[in-house]
């Protein structure tokens, strides 16, 4: 092979996610530099042998410590492999990026994690160096996951923020998609890697017409993205600000949809899911006007026992929690109940047209519910008729084992909407009987 021709550096260890992890036996023995190649290229053979004066030399020649061959390598990856800490140090301090990344993303740091030089590992860890491998990567391809999507297909060149800006839009084949990003600065944090797992793992066994559709996933490549259905209509927190207070049929219209998307949810096969962040900025409104029930970052399955303990993720100082059933403020274990308790603060918002204690600030909600208060009832009576408060008050009982199930809503829920579509028809045709009776008194007069 002619090294100065291809501008490849084939020597040694080669990328720790390349293909092919054969070393190419075409390649000049390691005590050997070939005499043709190029001052950039013999830069990385140096490295590769641990020659510190012969880089020094070269360096102080004017060679860019930072080249790259045609395949993205540089010294600093060479030196990774190799475990050569002292050459490693050198580079470094002659001005070499800590980061780089070869053609197939591996970086200096991803090399030395791979053959195990502990040494190299804690000198780039010192200067900055981050893992940047996806943590879901896998080596044969015959494991890659049916669900992968090629990061390459999706097209976020207008990407905008959506929901609460958890999620952005994007182009994928053609559609537009919802795409939530983990960003590289948090692939080091395990908890952060943890609950993108967990929430992959949950997208892919959801599919119901209330809960928003799981496309797929970057997995194999960084960012790790989840790729969902795209509901341009946005979510019901922005709907409440524009519309304020529903009419009862709508409310009870979409408070159906909710309750079936989390009856699915809790009577889910073998373990229930619980959301534990149900608020109006997690519900989106599709094309049809219906909602969907959306973003499952902390959400969890119930196994083996079925209360889980108190989670730190909920207790943000934002408007969600508003939305916090008080046994989770008060550190209790908690179940499938939590849900419960924020979709009544949900339903009641609808009829009202604000916000739950909009007079209180967030930091000062969870006294509250702590103090038992809950939000009063300031619409018309007439608003909550056929049981609606009552459904309500029972679904924030201080105690969850009084509230009731979602299919036990659902059912509520559905009289109500029959009794109001029966009041609907009757005062329709009450009105069509007095206008024939005005009009045939009308006639006779003529």
């Amino acid at each position: 092979m002619d090294s100065a021709s291809t501008g490849r550096f084939t020597l040694g260890r080669q990328s720790s996610l390349a293909p092919d992890q054969a070393d190419d036996h075409s390649a000049a023995p390691a005590d050997e530099v070939p005499p043709e190649i190029n001052a950039n290229i013999r830069l990385m053979y140096l490295a590769n042998e641990g020659n510190l004066e012969g880089i020094i030399d070269l360096l102080d020649s004017g060679v860019d410590v930072n080249f790259q061959d045609i395949d993205g390598r540089t010294a600093l990856h060479v030196a990774a492999c190799q475990g050569l800490a002292d050459v490693v140090e050198l580079l470094l301090k002659s001005g070499a990026k800590v980061d780089p990344e070869d053609r197939w993303g591996s970086t200096p740091l991803a090399d030395a994690i791979h053959y195990k030089q502990h040494d190299v590992i804690k000198i780039l860890e010192k200067n900055g160096a981050r893992i940047k491998i996806a943590p879901m990567h896998v080596k044969n391809a015959r494991e890659v996951p049916e669900y992968e999507i090629d990061a390459k297909e999706l097209d976020l060149t207008n990407s905008v923020g959506i929901t609460k800006g958890t999620f952005r839009m994007a182009t994928w084949r053609g559609i537009q998609v919802a795409v939530k990003t983990l960003s590289e600065e948090l692939l080091t944090k395990e908890d952060k890697v943890r609950a993108f797992r967990d929430e992959l793992a949950l997208l892919q066994q959801i599919r119901h017409p209330n809960v928003v559709q799981f496309l797929g996933a970057v997995t194999q490549s960084s960012p790790m993205m989840i790729v969902t259905e795209y509901l341009p209509k946005g979510d019901l927190r922005d709907f409440l600000r524009r519309k304020g207070a529903l009419k009862p049929d709508i409310a009870v219209k979409f408070a159906l949809d909710i309750a079936r998307g989390m009856n699915y949810l809790h009577e889910h096969k073998p373990e229930p899911i619980i959301h534990r962040d149900l608020e109006p900025s997690n519900i989106l409104r599709d094309d049809s006007g219906h909602l969907k029930v959306a973003d499952f970052g902390v959400s969890k399955l119930l196994t083996v026992v079925d209360t889980v303990g108190e989670d730190r993720a909920l207790m943000g100082q934002d408007s969600a929690c508003r939305y916090v059933a008080p046994e989770v403020f008060h550190n209790r274990e908690y179940d499938i109940k939590v849900d419960v308790f924020s979709f009544a603060l949900i339903l009641q918002e609808m009829i009202e047209g604000h916000p739950p204690f909009a007079d209180k600030q967030d930091n000062e909600i969870p006294k509250a519910y702590a103090s038992k208060e809950r939000p009063p009832f300031q619409a018309s009576a007439k608003f909550y008729s056929h049981g609606l408060k009552e459904l309500i008050e029972q679904s924030w009982s201080e105690n969850p084992a009084e509230r009731p199930t979602f299919r036990e809503i659902i059912d509520r829920l559905t009289y109500v909407q029959k009794r109001i579509a029966h009041k609907k028809r009757w005062t329709v045709s009450s009105h069509c009987i007095l206008i024939s009776c005005l009009c045939d008194d009308s006639a006779r007069v003529c």
